[in-house]
C-alpha cells in the first residue's frame, strides 16, 4: 500500500478508474432494475440479487472524491460556493430526470401502476415541479402507489441523500479531525450492521420513502459510506495491482450477482454478507481504483466513457423501467421471453442518457459554471465528473 495525498498547491491528477467504476455500477444498477420487474415483491428471488447495493457504493465514492476535491480549498471557497458547484454538477439532471417521468407517465398506466388513468395532469405537472427542487413528495401527492419520495423518477431519493450528506460535509463533516471523523464512520458502521443484519428484511433495501422506517434506512445506508470514502482518502491509503479497473469492475460485478443468501430463514446472514460488502469489500475496490492513478489507453477511455455516463442513465433509466415493469405486469413472460426486450431497455437507456448528456448536461453546466462560479472560481479537477448515483 502506498501514501497519497496531494499536496494543496499541486495540480491534482484525476481518478479515471473512480469515474469508470461508478459507471459499470450504474449499468449495472439499470440491468438490476430491468431483472427485478419479474420479480418486484419477492427480494428473495430478484436475478443480480445485489444490484441496489451500488447506491452504497456510490455514497462511498463522493465521500471519496469530494473530500478530495474540497478538503484542502475552504480557504479560497465559501460554504455558499460549494453549494453552488454541487448544484451546477447535480440538478441539471435531476430537472431532466423529473422531465423524461413526466413525459412517460401516462405510458405506464396498466395493472402495475392502475392509479396513473386517475391522475390528472395538472397533479403530475405538480409532482414534477416538486420533483425539480429535489425536496420530496408528501404522501398526500403519491401518483404511483409505490410510496416513493420522488413517483416520477425513484432513484432520485438517493440523490435527496446524496445533498444531506453534502450539506453535512461543508457544515460539520469538513472540519473534524482523522480521530474524530474515524469515531463517527465507526458509530455509523454500526447503525448500517443495524439496518442490514437486525432489521426486517436482512439487508439494505429501502430508504426511498418519507417515513420513519424508510428514513432510518435512508441515513444508515448514506452516513458510513460517505464518511468512509471521506476517511479512505485523509488516510491516503491505496493499493496497486496491475488491471485495476478490470480486477474492480469484477468485484463489482461479482457482488451484485451474488445471489440472495440464508434463505427467508436465515434473514441475518444476508445482512451480514452486505455489511461487510459495504463496509470491507467497497473501501478495497475504491482503493485499489485510487492507487491505478491516470491511466492511458483503452482502459482509460473505456472508463472516461461509462464515468460521463453513469449519473445521467442513472437519473434518467427509471421512467424506462416503470414501462418495462407494466409490461411484465400485463403480460407476465418468462425472463427468457422478455430478455430481448430487455436488451432494448438497456440500448434504449445508454441512448437516452448520451443525449441529455452531450445536448443538454454539459452545455447547461459550462453556462451556469460560467454565469454564477466565474473565472476565478475554477472547476477542481475531478469534481464536474463526480458524483454518487442508485
Amino acid at each position: 500500500m502506498t501514501n497519497h495525498i496531494a499536496a494543496a498547491s499541486a495540480p491534482k491528477s484525476h481518478y479515471q478508474l473512480l469515474d469508470g467504476l461508478r459507471g459499470v455500477a450504474a449499468l449495472m444498477v439499470v440491468i438490476f432494475h430491468t431483472f427485478e420487474a419479474y420479480s418486484p415483491n419477492h427480494p428473495l428471488t430478484q436475478p443480480i440479487n445485489h444490484g441496489y447495493l451500488a447506491v452504497d457504493f456510490f455514497f462511498l465514492l463522493s465521500g471519496f472524491v469530494i473530500a478530495y476535491a474540497y478538503d484542502d480549498r475552504w480557504g479560497q471557497l465559501s460554504v455558499w460556493d460549494f453549494y453552488k458547484r454541487r448544484l451546477i454538477r447535480l440538478q441539471p439532471m435531476v430537472i431532466m430526470g423529473m422531465t423524461v417521468g413526466a413525459l412517460l407517465y401516462y405510458l405506464q398506466a396498466g395493472d402495475a401502476f392502475p392509479i396513473i388513468e386517475k391522475t390528472s395532469v395538472i397533479k403530475v405537472i405538480a409532482v414534477m415541479l416538486i420533483g425539480y427542487t429535489l425536496l420530496p413528495v408528501p404522501p398526500s401527492m403519491d401518483i404511483r402507489g409505490w410510496d416513493e419520495m420522488h413517483p416520477l423518477d425513484g432513484p432520485a431519493w438517493s440523490l435527496f441523500f446524496e445533498y444531506i450528506a453534502n450539506i453535512l460535509y461543508a457544515l460539520v463533516l469538513r472540519r473534524l479531525p482523522i480521530r474524530v471523523l474515524s469515531l463517527l464512520t465507526f458509530l455509523a458502521a454500526c447503525l448500517l450492521v443495524e439496518v442490514a443484519v437486525f432489521g426486517k428484511g436482512g439487508d439494505l433495501i429501502g430508504g426511498w420513502s418519507v417515513n420513519a422506517t424508510q428514513l432510518h434506512i435512508g441515513f444508515g445506508r448514506m452516513l458510513f459510506p460517505f464518511m468512509a470514502g471521506m476517511l479512505l482518502m485523509r488516510l491516503g491509503k491505496t493499493v496497486r495491482v496491475p488491471g485495476a479497473f478490470a480486477v474492480c469492475s469484477a468485484m463489482l460485478i461479482g457482488v451484485f450477482c451474488v445471489p440472495r443468501i440464508g434463505g427467508a430463514g436465515h434473514l441475518w446472514m444476508n445482512g451480514v454478507f452486505e455489511a461487510v460488502c459495504v463496509i470491507i469489500v467497497f473501501p478495497i475496490i475504491v482503493a485499489i481504483g485510487a492507487g491505478a492513478g491516470e491511466q492511458q489507453g483503452f482502459s482509460s477511455r473505456l472508463a472516461r466513457f461509462f464515468g460521463e455516463l453513469s449519473y445521467p442513465i442513472y437519473i434518467t433509466h427509471y421512467p424506462l423501467i416503470y414501462i418495462y415493469t407494466q409490461w411484465a405486469a400485463s403480460h407476465h413472460p418468462t425472463v427468457a421471453e422478455g430478455v430481448g426486450y430487455g436488451i432494448l431497455l438497456v440500448i434504449a437507456a445508454i441512448t437516452l442518457a448520451y443525449a441529455c448528456l452531450k445536448l443538454y448536461d454539459e452545455p447547461v453546466r459550462v453556462w451556469l459554471a460560467k454565469r454564477f462560479l466565474g473565472k476565478r472560481m475554477r472547476v477542481p479537477p475531478g469534481d464536474l465528473n463526480s458524483v454518487t448515483t442508485p
